[in-house]
Formats: C-alpha cells, sequence, structure tokens
C-alpha cells in the first residue's frame, strides 16, 4: 500500500484555495504527485514532456487568472528547466506553485539516479522554498506540510504575486495498489489569510499634495500593466480635466488618442520642454530605452514610483518618494481629494496646459512622420510586415508580442483597435518561452489570441507545441529574417565581422514542417502582395494557424535605423 496521505491532502488545499490550473511534465518519482491531483477530480490538468515549456506554458496561464497556477516535474534536473520560467514569473509578479518531487537526502553522492541538491534551487528568484518531510507518518510532520501548504498557496497568491517551491522528498514505495482509495483527509484544515489592504493617513496625503500642488509640470508614465479599464478611465480624466500628459509604452495597457504612445521615437531629440517638475511612475519595466535615458539626462525635481513592490526601484536614476500602493487606490483617490479641493476653493487646477500640449504636439507630428514613411515603404520588411498586419484585423485579439524586435516593433508602431491586451515577458526580457506563455494564455483567456514572435525566438520554444489539445483560438506570426536581426539594429555587433556567425545565428530553418508535425495550419508570404492573400486567409482560419512572413535582414536594418533617423536631432 502506497497512499501518500499528507500529498493527497495538499492537492485538497490548493482546490479549496481556489486553484484549478495545474500543468504537470510526466515521471516517476513525481508520481504521488501527479495522481494526488488527477485523482482529486476538480483540476484542469495539462501535460507537457518538456518542463522548460511547461513552466511557460502555466506562467501564461496564471497571467491571465491572477491564480496560482500549479507545476508538477520529477526530481534530478528536470526543476533547473522550470528555472527560465521561473525567474521570468518572479519579475514579472506572476503567481505560480512549484512542486518538484525529490529523493530522501540521505541518497546524495550516492550513485543514485536523478538525485542532485534540489532544496531552494531557484534561489532568490522564489518568493520562498519549502521543504517537506520525507517522513510522512509523524503527526508534527503531518501537521507542517498542511502549514506549509497553506503558506505556499498564501504566499504565491500574495501582492505582489510570484512563484513559490515546495521541494518534495518521496520514499519508495510511492506507486498505489488498485485497491487503495484516494480522499482528503477529515482533520484537513484551511488556513485563510484576508487581503489587506494599504491606505494612506491623512498627513500622508497632506505631504503628497503639497508636492503636487508646487509642480506645475506633471507627467504621468506607465510601465508594464495588465489591462485595467478603471485605471486608463480615471487616467483619461486626470489628463483631460488637469492638462497632464499620460505615457505608455504598449505593455502599459493605456491605449488612447490622446496618451503618449509614440516617446520611443521622438525622445532623442527632446528638449527641456518635456521635462517635468513631477515625474509620477506605475506598473514594472519600461521597454523605451528612449524613456530611461530622457529622465536619467533631465531629472525631475520630484520622481513618485507607484506600485506594491516589495524592492526599490528606481531605473531613471530619479527617485525621490516610494509610493507603495496599487496604481489604481493611487489615482482614483488623488482625483477624488484634488477634484474636490479646487471644487470646496471654486478654482481651476494650477498645472501647465503648456507643458501637455508640447508632449501632444511631439506626438501627433511623430505619427504623422511614421505614418508617412510606412506609407512610402513599398517593400516587405519586418516594419511593413507588422504595420500589414495590424491594418487588416478587424476582430478583437489578445496579443502576444515576443521579445528582442518584436516587441520593439511593435512599440514602436502603435497598438491597433481591437487588440484588448498586450502581453509580453519583460520580467527578464529573454527570448526563451514566447510561444508557451502565448500558449497557456490562450487555453485560458476565452478570446482570439495572436503572437507576433521572430524565427529564433519561435525555434527556441517549439517544444511548447508538444502539449495537446493546442488551443485553436491561438493564431502565430512568425518574422523570419533567418537569425537574430536585433544584433544589427543596437550599437556594439553590427560592424563586427562575426556578427553571422556569432551574434546574429544565421539559419534557414522554416516553421512549415513543425506546423506539420503540430497539425497548425500553415501560411507563408515573402513580398507585399503575397502577404495580403495570405493574411486574409490566416485570420479567416477557424483553427490554429501559423504565418511565416520572410524578410531581409539587411532591408529590416536599413528600414529600422531610418525610422529612428526620422526623429534624430
Amino acid at each position: 500500500m502506497a497512499i501518500l496521505q499528507p500529498l493527497i491532502d495538499l492537492a485538497a488545499v490548493c482546490y479549496r484555495k481556489g486553484i484549478r490550473h495545474v500543468v504537470i511534465s510526466p515521471g516517476s518519482r513525481s508520481a504521488a504527485l501527479t495522481l494526488a491531483f488527477t485523482r482529486h477530480k476538480g483540476f484542469s490538468l495539462h501535460v507537457c514532456m518538456d518542463e522548460r515549456s511547461a513552466g511557460f506554458i502555466a506562467l501564461g496561464m496564471a497571467q491571465q487568472l491572477n491564480i496560482p497556477v500549479v507545476l508538477i516535474c520529477t526530481s534530478g534536473s528536470a526543476a533547473y528547466n522550470y528555472a527560465p520560467a521561473v525567474s521570468e514569473a518572479f519579475f514579472q509578479q506572476v503567481p505560480l506553485l512549484v512542486l518538484s518531487a525529490d529523493r530522501p537526502k540521505e541518497w546524495l553522492h550516492q550513485y543514485d539516479g536523478q538525485t542532485i541538491y534540489q532544496t531552494e534551487i531557484f534561489g532568490k528568484h522564489v518568493k520562498r522554498s519549502f521543504e517537506f518531510s520525507s517522513d510522512y507518518e509523524h503527526k508534527d510532520v503531518k501537521w507542517a506540510i498542511n502549514r506549509i501548504s497553506n503558506e505556499a498557496v498564501n504566499l504565491a497568491g500574495a501582492v505582489p504575486m510570484g512563484p513559490v517551491h515546495i521541494n518534495v522528498p518521496i520514499r519508495e514505495p510511492f506507486y498505489p495498489s488498485e485497491s487503495d482509495h484516494f480522499q482528503e483527509s477529515e482533520s484537513i484544515r484551511i488556513i485563510e489569510k484576508p487581503d489587506s489592504s494599504v491606505i494612506f493617513s491623512e498627513p500622508v496625503w497632506h505631504e503628497l499634495l503639497n508636492e503636487w500642488d508646487d509642480s506645475p509640470k506633471i507627467l504621468i508614465a506607465g510601465g508594464q500593466n495588465k489591462p485595467d479599464p478603471e485605471l486608463k478611465k480615471v487616467l483619461g480624466t486626470i489628463s483631460e480635466e488637469w492638462d497632464i500628459p499620460v505615457l505608455g509604452d504598449c505593455i502599459t495597457n493605456i491605449p488612447d488618442d490622446e496618451f503618449i504612445t509614440s516617446h520611443d521615437l521622438f525622445l532623442n531629440a527632446a528638449g527641456q520642454e518635456l521635462v517635468p517638475d513631477l515625474l509620477i511612475t506605475f506598473g514594472l519595466s519600461f521597454i523605451s530605452k528612449e524613456f530611461k535615458q530622457f529622465i536619467r539626462k533631465n531629472p525631475p525635481r520630484r520622481h513618485w514610483h507607484i506600485g506594491e513592490d516589495e524592492f526599490l526601484t528606481d531605473p531613471m536614476q530619479s527617485l525621490t518618494k516610494q509610493v507603495s500602493v496599487s496604481a489604481g487606490y493611487f489615482f482614483k483617490n488623488l482625483f477624488e481629494r484634488i477634484d474636490n479641493q479646487l471644487f470646496i476653493q471654486n478654482s481651476e487646477p494650477e498645472t501647465d496646459a503648456g507643458f501637455k500640449q508640447n508632449w501632444l504636439q511631439k506626438e501627433y507630428q511623430t505619427r504623422s512622420k511614421r505614418s508617412k514613411f510606412l506609407r512610402n515603404m513599398l517593400v516587405l520588411n519586418d516594419l511593413t510586415a507588422i504595420d500589414n498586419v495590424f491594418k487588416a484585423i478587424t476582430q478583437s485579439f489578445q496579443l502576444h508580442v515576443g521579445n528582442s524586435m518584436s516587441v520593439r516593433y511593435v512599440n514602436a508602431l502603435g497598438i491597433p483597435n481591437g487588440i484588448t491586451g498586450v502581453f509580453c515577458n519583460r520580467g527578464t526580457s529573454g527570448i526563451d518561452g514566447c510561444v508557451s506563455t502565448a500558449i497557456g494564455a490562450a487555453m485560458v483567456n476565452h478570446q482570439d489570441t495572436l503572437l507576433i514572435v521572430g524565427d529564433v525566438a519561435f525555434l527556441y520554444d517549439r517544444n511548447g507545441l508538444l502539449i495537446a489539445p493546442l488551443p485553436q483560438h491561438l493564431k502565430i506570426i512568425v518574422i523570419n529574417n533567418a537569425g537574430g536581426n536585433i544584433f544589427r539594429m543596437i550599437e556594439g555587433p553590427g560592424a563586427l565581422p562575426e556578427i553571422e556567425t556569432y551574434f546574429e545565428t544565421r539559419h534557414s530553418f522554416t516553421a512549415e514542417r513543425t506546423c506539420a508535425d503540430s497539425g497548425i495550419a500553415y501560411f507563408r508570404a515573402t513580398d507585399i502582395p503575397s502577404l495580403h492573400t495570405a493574411l486574409h486567409e490566416f485570420l479567416e482560419s477557424r483553427t490554429i494557424s501559423l504565418l511565416e512572413i520572410f524578410t531581409d535582414p539587411y532591408e529590416n536594418e536599413k528600414a529600422w535605423k531610418s525610422l529612428k533617423g526620422l526623429f534624430r536631432a
């Protein structure tokens, strides 16, 4: 008989706390964990044989659900393959519960298979690491496992969210007999931890409002942030009523014609007329290097960062105040307090209206120049490919974007109507896992999903397509420029004679055979006319589809540098 009751109870704790999705990579030592979740019957189970892809699939799910997703793997090097996804989840603040099976500690260095140092294997890239005892019978061990199970799930879902690891040493025997029955303990305890809302005292608000009143030129700028209609609405009201410019990258998810979204193109040549007295930032990382450099060169007198980070983040090197509340709470209360103050005083805002107009003038000029530039470009390259894709979209999509040049192109071109949200793994900004993350998201988001990704990132993460069934409402666009084209765009490697072999890693692979293996409808384009034809068929397809657009790296380099050059000083 091999019923490991504390592991059955672990699954029950996860279920009672709202977890519904489990991504499993097959293994023997993890059998007891796998069976505890599969025989529970309350979970949606997803099997992916490659742990690296499995980690990102779980990340994509949790990114959408804002609820921890469970990962299960066997002992040995399997857990190490989760590391890229775990580190991305940590820095992107996505909740995961990682369960790694292990062998008991006495078998280390005894030439026993799949036995490595697994305790705290993810180091500082998890919110916390726990470990169960390998001997489950003592009443104190049962108590400890129940307590750890509760604490781990609570911690993963607590703001700021993130991954939590439990290492689970398991002794043999661990396979059940046919007569064994899986049922949670009657004495199982669920330990709740209610959310605690952070609110500011009146003296804190008084200090903030004094600084606000002393800052005629105010700029609000957002980094990576999930779609939040209420936040977008209040920012729009603040911008309109108080003449304050609001700036956001594509991953800020606040698209609006009156917001600043083309800053990455024009800030290199910007002058003092755009320097704020008070900069208010929110969200996670910024894509725009130009924005970060502009603020570093022109630091405001005051810089508040709004967010619930545990770390003090100061990428602009200008921070003066860390405001540890959610952006939604802050801007809603800020507006209500100032609006009430203005009403009582029967006065108008004292912000500099000309400052917003300076930003909008740059924004509108940039949009006009960009549009004219793209109209006059009649050859197929990365820019015109994505521009044509955006113009062809007539339905709603959630957009996922690969790292490297893909997200930079999207940020430079702007988001078209119909995009309900933009997601990109900017926690660590690696190319690994872009495909798997989009697959995971599409498995739970209940909406048409579009992934734009480069060829190297796609090839690197093809194993995500091994999961079955694949989400049929997912569409993938691969921009195939035969290598890591970004190295031609950035300063440094472009001038090196070794660029093709050691940086770009030029290749001749395509996605066609991968699509055939995975049952994905495949389309291709090699010029503008064939792109128009393929796009129509691709977007009309009702199954999972992939459009591969072939571009020339030299033409891409020329087009990108020409676009950026339009706005140089």
